[in-house]
């Protein structure tokens, strides 16, 4: 390269630079002014509400549907939306134009009456009932689900217990299982020190700061590190847009129901009941090894909420003939949403339940 072709290069980095931090001025003036971004814009209809409990239904967009009708299970710490950030950053939206058939049971956000709820609430009532309901809104006799996170949780309890009940297919995401290869979550936890009967008897709904601060103390650095990011790319309003939809999430969670909250702290995290075999609802003996439904576990390469070392085991424990672990690269959210989503666990999705949808 000629010194003239050198010093042309450097002009344009340069002029490229500064006509950056020109928008980064002018954008992020503009960002601090600009109002919450909207979300969840998937069209769907409410089929069933009960208490703060919403049934959805996504409107198809295409004629070539399948056959069996799909039900998404989510966390009850997390606002749904996660699986339906915006157009084009959706998987709701990507699996109703892929012709599946899209239901979504959506918490809401716990009423201080509903502190009192306890796993056997979820897995013994809301959930069978939700199936029910798509089942007669759809007309099918057999339906699949995915759950994510604490949601897969779930759904793999339903399972264990429903062994001949209408369901086809399972799959979880991040679902943790041995409560021990929780890390950090789990020391944050410990009964040394974390009084689980003082907090749920005081406060009765665990309130969504608890959890958002727990979630950041295993990564200190990293809403420090992520503001960094936006500045740089404040530029790009592509950049901008998709931060502004993650966060938005990452500070909309809702409160973890009281009873289920000291339940799970203490049966699953402290106990590892559900893991050992020793978990009881309502008398009933969780033992995911009656699962015999084909089932898909996709986890986290970098998932530091729900660790490999407490997800892995999961699929080993179930006694499908049809089963099948993934370890994909993303973290606990960008695996469900984001750029590594799109390009990889949604397609994986996609091909999964149409293989097994009839």
């Amino acid at each position: 390269m000629t010194p003239q072709e050198q010093e042309a290069g450097l002009g344009d980095r340069v002029r490229q630079e500064v006509e950056r931090l020109l928008q980064r001025g002018v954008k992020g003036f503009a960002y601090l002014r600009s109002d919450q971004p909207d979300v969840g814009l998937t069209p769907k209809d409410t089929i069933h509400s009960r208490g703060t409990l919403n049934l959805y239904h996504y409107r198809a967009t295409t004629d070539d549907l399948y056959r069996s009708p799909v039900l998404l299970v989510m966390s009850l710490v997390s606002k749904p939306y996660i699986l339906d950030l915006a157009p084009g950053q959706s998987l709701i939206e990507f699996l109703v134009a892929r012709g599946h058939d899209v239901y979504m049971i959506d918490w809401g956000e716990p009423r201080p009456e509903d502190s009192g709820l306890r796993l056997e609430n979820y897995v013994l009532d809301f959930i069978p009932d939700c199936i029910e309901r798509v089942l007669e809104d759809s007309g099918e006799s057999r339906l699949s689900i995915v759950g994510y996170c604490m949601g897969g949780m779930l759904s793999a309890m339903y399972a264990s217990l429903y062994p001949d009940g209408p369901l086809r297919n399972l799959a979880c995401f991040t679902t943790p299982f041995n409560f021990d290869g929780m890390g950090l979550m789990k020391a944050w936890s410990d009964p040394k020190h974390f009084d689980v009967d003082r907090i749920v008897d005081t406060l009765g709904n665990v309130p969504p700061d608890m959890m958002l601060r727990a979630f950041e103390m295993m990564r200190p650095v990293s809403r420090i590190a992520a503001q960094i990011r936006l500045w740089d790319n404040m530029w790009s309003d592509e950049f901008v847009r998709s931060y502004r939809v993650f966060d938005r999430w990452t500070n909309e969670q809702i409160p973890f129901p009281g009873e289920c909250f000291r339940q799970v702290t203490k049966e699953l995290s402290w106990e590892n009941r559900w893991f050992k075999g020793e978990l009881f609802l309502e008398g009933r003996r969780v033992d995911v090894g009656r699962i015999t439904v084909p089932f898909l576990h996709v986890m986290a390469e970098h998932d530091h909420i729900v660790p490999y070392a407490a997800a892995r085991e999961l699929a080993d424990s179930v006694k499908s003939e049809d089963r099948q672990s993934l370890v994909l690269k993303g973290g606990h959210v960008s695996l469900v949403a984001g750029p590594n989503a799109v390009r990889r666990m949604w397609p994986a999705l996609d091909l999964w339940l149409a293989e097994r949808a009839t």
